[in-house]
């Protein structure tokens, strides 16, 4: 009889009753109580009854089953079996969102225990598996996210400092101030927002690596005077060097005492920085130009400083003439007639309000379609841009983008994409 049964519940699409799932679930046969474990259609003291059973592959079907009873889910959660305790933790973490400490009903308090031992395991994956899954909910329960917060493990720890929005600024400036594990900070540092309080905390401790990243992130609320601080300390960390010449809204200050020691291929980054006023350009250009004048001087590899330096005096003298409103289409034509192609990728990079390796780029590639898209972006004529293909792309005839009834031969779309592609 128990045979047939058996077999029974094994046929495909086949529902069972109430009788037959408890006779399988008592039966000697292994992969029938499995099987049986794993259906969505039988009652919950019989998955309950089989939370319990000697098989681990049947404990462990019980523990994935959404429609195990939270008593059985919490005898799971203690199971000597990883993988029992693995495959809980995924149908826990889906459960978690709204449950609290103080949960008053019986099955919901019963879950809100099972979370809990497990946060507590002694495997990371199982942790590792709650902190992915809760790192981004809103409301997942605090006490368990400021648990995960605080692991030994910087894989569970990690997703949470970085994402959790149940984490507030006091759970974070407490983590900060406890010296928590490598990694930490820097976890805290990526968080989308980072307000003066926990950027200030970070910027006191001796966490280079991540001061480095809180530095590189353009939505950490940096104060100017905790910016000057680390500009102050920056000089001998040169991983703080390129954040610190990227960071939006550089004063002039800072970007001064910038360009007296980061590398001469930072200094073309402040030299191309747009949002200085123009007394404080002038000021960071002459610095800048110092500084060029000093490596090209006494540097090794002097031909490299020469190309810099020429690279970053035309990106100087064009930043200086838009500030004047002397930057248009005749002087880069000039420009371009003279074969002065450091300044023509310069002024376009100007105009166009992209990067000089963006402009570069395209002149290097001899990309038409890049420059069409430049010339475009910087308001210049397509007349200009069939010169600039010519002269600066140096492109045979036969390779040359013409004007479409005076217009260019791009959509603005096919122009965006190319402005893009050349970014990247």
């Amino acid at each position: 009889m128990v045979v047939a049964l058996i077999k029974r519940l094994l046929g495909a699409g086949k529902k069972i009753s109430y009788e037959e799932a408890r006779a399988t679930a008592a039966a000697q046969d292994d992969k029938a109580r499995a099987e049986l474990a794993g259906r969505r259609d039988i009652k919950p003291e019989i998955l309950y009854y089989l939370a319990e059973d000697a098989s681990v592959e049947v404990r462990r079907n019980v523990a994935r089953n959404a429609q195990t009873p939270a008593q059985a889910n919490l005898l799971l959660a203690q199971d000597a079996d990883d993988d029992v305790r693995i495959g809980l933790a995924a149908k826990i973490a889906r459960l978690a969102p709204g449950l609290t400490a103080n949960e008053q009903d019986r099955l919901r308090r019963a879950t809100y225990e099972t979370l809990e031992l497990l946060t507590r395991d002694q495997i990371g994956k199982v942790r590792e598996i709650l902190s992915d899954a809760l790192k981004d909910v809103a409301d997942a329960p605090p006490e368990v996210i400021r648990r995960l917060a605080r692991d030994a493990q910087l894989a569970v720890s990690g997703p949470v400092l970085q994402y959790s929005p149940v984490l507030t600024d006091e759970d974070l400036l407490e983590i900060i101030s406890s010296g928590p594990i490598p990694g930490a900070l820097s976890a805290i540092s990526k968080r989308s927002v980072v307000n003066t309080r926990v950027a200030d905390a970070i910027a006191s401790t001796d966490d280079v690596d991540a001061i480095a990243v809180l530095l590189a992130n353009p939505s950490a609320q940096i104060r100017e005077e905790t910016l000057d601080r680390l500009v102050d300390r920056a000089a001998d960390i040169e991983s703080w060097h390129q954040p610190l010449v990227e960071r939006p809204h550089l004063h002039a200050k800072a970007a001064n005492k910038l360009a007296r020691f980061v590398a001469a291929t930072l200094l073309q980054g402040l030299a191309a920085r747009q949002d200085l006023e123009p007394d404080a350009a002038v000021a960071v250009a002459a610095v800048v130009r110092k500084r060029l004048d000093e490596l090209e001087a006494t540097g090794p590899a002097k031909a490299d400083a020469r190309k810099v330096a020429d690279e970053t005096t035309a990106l100087m003298r064009a930043q200086q003439m838009k500030f004047q409103n002397k930057l248009d289409e005749s002087t880069i034509d000039t420009a371009l007639s003279g074969s002065d192609h450091a300044f023509v990728i310069a002024g376009l990079s100007v105009l166009a309000g992209l990067s000089v390796s963006t402009v570069k780029k395209a002149a290097h590639t001899q990309s038409a379609k890049g420059i069409v898209a430049i010339t475009w972006k910087a308001g210049l004529s397509m007349g200009l841009c069939t010169q600039l293909q010519t002269k600066l792309l140096r492109l045979p005839a036969n390779r040359l983008l013409h004007s479409r009834g005076g217009t260019f031969p791009l959509t603005a779309d096919e122009m965006m994409w190319q402005l893009e592609f050349l970014g990247e």
